[in-house]
């Protein structure tokens, strides 16, 4: 499959930064939407679209990363609402591998987190 080069990029970016939490073989990518759904320890975390790169994050980490200059909620598409997990990062932090990183295992820990919520409790008999 050949990807725009923006695309590329941002993959590139994005295994750079599994490579530095020594999970890049962890990393898996999936055509989706006409971009590429990033996917760590089997669980969705990165939406790469011609508008950027977006992570997926707790709302709890969301308000530390819509600070930064460039940041914003993913637009999936024109006319649509603004994404309530997906967050479009800076370009600028797609450059820095420790930064992107640190936002990766943010990712990553929310998506154990929702595993962990969405399991109910056994029962005892």
């Amino acid at each position: 499959m050949s990807l725009p080069p923006a695309l590329e990029v941002m993959r590139g970016q994005l295994e750079d930064a599994a490579a530095h939490l020594g999970k890049r073989h962890d990393l898996r990518f999936k055509p989706m939407f006409g971009g590429l759904m990033g996917w760590l320890d089997e669980k969705p975390c990165a939406w790469l679209t011609p508008g950027g790169l977006a992570l997926r994050l707790a709302p709890a980490d969301q308000p530390a990363l819509l600070q930064l200059a460039g940041a914003s909620r993913l637009i999936a598409k024109p006319g649509a609402a603004p994404s309530r997990h997906y967050i479009v990062l800076p370009a600028a932090l797609g450059r820095d591998t420790g930064q992107l990183a640190s936002w990766l295992a943010k990712s990553a820990q929310d998506a154990v987190s929702r595993q962990s919520a969405a399991v109910p409790p056994r029962r005892r008999r």
